[in-house]
């Protein structure tokens, strides 16, 4: 059996279960669409940065989320947010992305199970459970 010693000097010296009992939830704001939070995801993956939405039932809705920093809160390093839009009626289909294309047409979002050409593709990522940080 192979120990990785500088493993076990890290988790020692991070001490995580005193750092996990630290943790402060989100600050959750709240949407009015899918296609707000889709654009907002949009703009990030138009600065390069590589970006996904969460997604996990909570009370029999399903909830679509990107996680941010705002950065430099203060005297605050930054302050975790949750943007988050509520499926409260079930309006989506069951995918794998969120395609946003917008045009002299206007702007169209939709969910997929495959990626698109000509669309920004936003890749969902499905919670089996939800961290205690997002309740």
């Amino acid at each position: 059996m192979i120990v990785n010693y500088a493993f076990i000097r890290a988790f020692n010296y991070l001490n995580l279960g005193d750092k996990l009992s630290e943790l402060r939830r989100v600050i959750k704001l709240r949407v009015k669409s899918l296609n707000d939070l889709a654009r907002m995801a949009a703009s990030v993956v138009a600065l390069g940065q590589p970006t996904y939405i969460i997604k996990y039932r909570n009370s029999g809705r399903v909830v679509y989320g990107l996680l941010a920093i705002f950065r430099d809160y203060f005297n605050l390093y930054g302050l975790p947010l949750l943007y988050y839009y509520t499926d409260d009626e079930g309006r989506y289909p069951e995918g794998n992305y969120i395609l946003i294309k917008g045009d002299e047409g206007g702007e169209r979002v939709e969910i997929s199970k495959s990626m698109k050409a000509g669309y920004i593709s936003i890749p969902i990522v499905e919670l089996v459970e939800v961290p205690e940080f997002l309740v």
